[in-house]
């Protein structure tokens, strides 16, 4: 058997130096593994972070309202007259509970009692002519011959200081034309002759008369006379603000009350009793005098304020010192009710409500869409509700919310709408504030 000869120290000592610079080797690769390894999670993860943060939803920001507070109004002041009693009435604006008052009766001075109501007897007994003889504005009517004892009222009423119009004996008028002349220049004799014609008799009339006035709730009234030269013919003022409404809703009656003068052939161009016609809006309808009457006047205005249809003022007022006192306290009571009404600005164009702030950093105001105001009463209250949502980006004039405005006058309603950008972060942004974007 052959022996086998030991390596020399030298082979040996290579051979040892290869398996240490391999196992170096291996180690090396298994170091750079680990090292990509850990590389590729976190390039992973980075992708992945990014990737999610670059397309997270955006917290909202919420609305910072300012508080909107409609400015207030003053309550109305109606000056009434010293003198006498007086009443007045508001009909059209029955959205604005403030004008009904009580019982139909906005203002009132000196009480409710009876007093002598003079001419202002001739709208009763024209009323009641027609209930029983029916007439359109445009009609003329029937044609009235007027008799001897017609003619003797010229007289009878001169003698008694009333006013009067001439009435020959077999002369004819239209009923339109008698009842224009009995309520425009204030014809007693008239009265009496057009009312026994469409009866046949006074006590016939005032029979009906009677009865007209039960029927229409006029029950404070004493009517004896149809012209009002007897001051035993009494009112209360509630039951002349009734009278003045009945007048007014006859559309005959309504056009005779505000001719500012006749158009009667004959009796033309005479001017109303009624000065008071064609200022102040007034349309109408009756004055009267006598001397245990003092001035009095039943009046009507009908004027816009705003509203979806204009109002109309009735007023009465008896007992007054004179016809030009008792005409400029019923401009005066006219003017207080149409300034009591108020066209209140709620909102401007681009007024800022309020504003949002995004975590990013970016702010826009929150403004009016439009201007918008509401027809209130005296100082009848507006109340206020308004919202606006939470919002992320979004560009100017975007619909936001909105503001309610309600008063007795209706209510408006305002869009809430951005008045700038609110622009997306950048995405540096979005990378270096994941607690701000994910809410931690």
């Amino acid at each position: 058997m052959v022996a086998m000869a030991e390596p020399s120290s030298a082979y040996r000592g290579t051979v040892e130096r290869d398996d240490s610079d391999e196992q170096r080797r291996r180690r090396r690769r298994r170091a750079w593994i680990a090292v990509g390894a850990i590389a590729l999670v976190i390039a992973v993860a980075l992708g992945s972070y990014i990737g999610v943060v670059l397309n997270a939803p955006l917290p909202k920001a919420a609305a910072v309202m300012v508080p909107i507070v409609p400015p207030a109004t003053p309550p109305v002041a109606i000056t009434l007259p010293e003198t006498g009693a007086s009443a007045v009435s508001v009909s059209g604006a029955d959205e604005f509970a403030g004008t009904k008052g009580k019982d139909g009766v906005l203002a009132s001075s000196g009480g409710n009692a009876a007093r002598p109501i003079a001419s202002i007897s001739k709208v009763i007994t024209t009323l009641v002519i027609l209930d029983r003889k029916p007439l359109a504005a445009d009609e003329p009517g029937p044609i009235i011959t007027f008799t001897k004892a017609d003619h003797k009222l010229y007289d009878s009423y001169y003698v008694r200081g009333a006013t009067i119009q001439p009435m020959d004996t077999g002369s004819t008028m239209s009923l339109h034309d008698a009842l224009e002349l009995m309520l425009v220049v204030s014809a007693s004799n008239y009265a009496e002759a057009v009312s026994t014609w469409a009866f046949g008799s006074q006590a016939n009339f005032l029979a009906a008369a009677h009865s007209w006035l039960a029927k229409n709730g006029m029950k404070g009234t004493t009517f004896v006379d149809p012209s009002g030269i007897d001051p035993r013919n009494t009112s209360t003022p509630t039951d002349l603000l009734t009278l003045g409404r009945l007048a007014m809703a006859n559309p005959l009656v309504a056009s005779l009350v505000g001719l500012q003068t006749t158009d009667v052939p004959g009796f033309s161009g005479m001017p109303n009793t009624n000065t008071l016609l064609g200022s102040s809006d007034v349309d109408g309808i009756k004055t009267g005098t006598l001397d245990e009457a003092g001035s009095c006047l039943l009046y009507s205005a009908t004027f816009g304020v705003g509203a979806t249809q204009p109002i109309t003022v009735t007023g009465i007022i008896l007992g007054g010192l004179h016809h030009s006192a008792v005409a400029a306290d019923a401009a005066t009571v006219i003017n207080d009710i149409r300034e009591g009404f108020h066209a209140v600005t709620l909102v401007k164009a681009d007024d800022v409500l309020g504003h949002y702030t995004t975590v990013w950093g970016e702010r826009a105001d929150i403004v009016a869409e439009r201007s918008a105001s509401l027809l209130t009463w005296s100082d009848s209250p507006i109340t206020v509700t308004s919202h606006a949502k939470v919002v992320g980006p979004g560009k100017a004039r975007m619909s936001v919310g909105s503001a309610t405005f309600t008063g007795e006058g209706g209510t408006q309603t305002v869009l809430l709408v951005l008045a700038g950008t609110l622009e997306e972060p950048d995405a540096w942004w979005r990378i270096t504030h994941p607690a701000e974007l994910f809410g931690g």
